[in-house]
C-alpha cells in the first residue's frame, strides 16, 4: 500500500498495516497521534522526530519506534518511508520513542510488507512474513540518537536555544548563572530533568544534530566549526566516542545503504 493515510485504514482487521510514502524535501508532518504503534523506517533521507519528551534524528536505513498515542511531528528530508502500524499490545518496545537499528532481513521484510494485500492471508506466506517482521522488531537494538528535553520551563528554553545554535564551549557554569542558581544545584537539576549530565547531553545533541547535516551533504569541517570545535579532528574524536565511527565512515556507509556497521549489533 503506497501513499495512503493510516486514518483511512486504521480499522483494517489485521495486526499490522504497512504503508509506503514518499515525501518532498523539507515536508513537515504536523503534530499528530496514532491509535496504533508505528515503526517508521526511512529507506532514504533523514527524519527529525519531535515529541514532548525530546528530539530524535533518524539517519538513512534506520527506523524510529513511536508508541500508540504519542503526539509527534516529523520533518522529512528527502525521505521515502516504509511504515508498519501495529495494534497496541502486539509488540512492546516501551512507552517512549526510540531510534532502532534495522537488520538486512528486517529491511527486506519492511519493503515486502508494503506490497502485501491489505487483508493479507494470516495462515499463508504473507502472515508468516508479518510474524517474522514483528520478531525482528523485538530484537532490534536501540541507538543513542535521542536528545532528551527537560520539563522545567527555564531549563527547556536554554536547551532549545542550544539546539538552534549549538556551541560546544558552553559550560554548565554559564547555564547555572543564567538560571541564577549554584553550579551544584544546576548539575543536579539537569540530570534529574534529562537523565544525562550536562556534558553528556551537550555531546549527544551535537552528534544528533550533525547527523542530519552530514546526510544533507554538508562538510565535516563546516559542521565542526559551526558547533565551536577547534578543529574537524576534535569533532571527529567526539563523534567516534559517541557512535563508534568517524563521521566520514558513517557517511560513506549511509550513502551505500549499508547496515552492517557500528550501529548494528553482531
Amino acid at each position: 500500500m503506497r501513499n495512503v493515510s493510516i486514518n483511512l485504514l486504521d480499522d483494517t482487521p489485521r495486526t499490522v498495516v504497512a504503508i509506503g510514502t514518499d515525501y518532498s524535501y523539507g515536508y513537515l508532518l504536523p503534530r499528530h497521534t496514532h491509535r496504533r504503534a508505528q515503526l517508521l523506517y526511512g529507506a532514504t533521507g533523514v527524519m527529525q522526530v519531535s515529541t514532548h519528551d525530546g528530539n530524535w534524528v533518524v539517519p538513512p536505513q534506520r527506523a524510529v519506534w513511536i508508541p500508540p498515542g504519542v503526539a509527534h511531528e516529523v520533518l522529512m528530508l528527502g525521505v521515502s518511508t516504509r511504515s508498519v502500524y501495529i495494534e497496541p499490545g502486539a509488540v512492546d518496545l516501551g512507552e517512549c520513542c526510540q531510534v532502532i537499528s534495522v537488520s538486512p532481513l528486517m529491511r527486506h521484510l519492511l519493503m515486502e510488507a508494503v506490497e502485501l494485500p491489505l487483508t493479507y492471508d494470516l495462515a499463508g506466506r504473507d502472515g508468516v512474513l508479518i510474524d517474522l517482521l514483528l520478531h525482528e522488531l523485538v530484537r532490534s537494538a536501540p541507538l543513542p540518537l535521542h536528545i532528551p528535553l527537560p520539563s522545567d520551563g527555564r531549563l527547556l528554553d536554554l536547551c532549545q536555544t542550544f539546539l538552534h545554535q549549538p556551541n560546544v564551549h558552553q559550560s554548565p557554569q554559564q547555564w547555572a548563572d543564567q538560571l541564577h542558581i549554584s553550579l551544584r544545584t544546576f548539575n543536579r537539576l539537569f540530570r534529574q530533568q534529562t537523565g544525562l549530565s550536562f556534558s553528556q547531553w551537550r555531546q549527544r545533541a551535537c552528534v544528533v544534530l550533525a547527523l542530519a547535516r552530514l546526510a544533507a551533504g554538508e562538510a565535516v569541517t563546516r559542521i565542526a566549526l559551526d558547533f565551536g570545535y577547534d578543529s574537524p579532528a576534535a569533532f571527529s574524536t567526539m563523534f567516534r566516542r559517541i557512535l563508534g565511527q568517524a563521521p566520514s565512515v558513517w557517511l560513506e556507509a549511509s550513502k551505500r545503504g549499508k547496515s552492517k556497521n557500528a550501529f548494528d549489533p553482531g
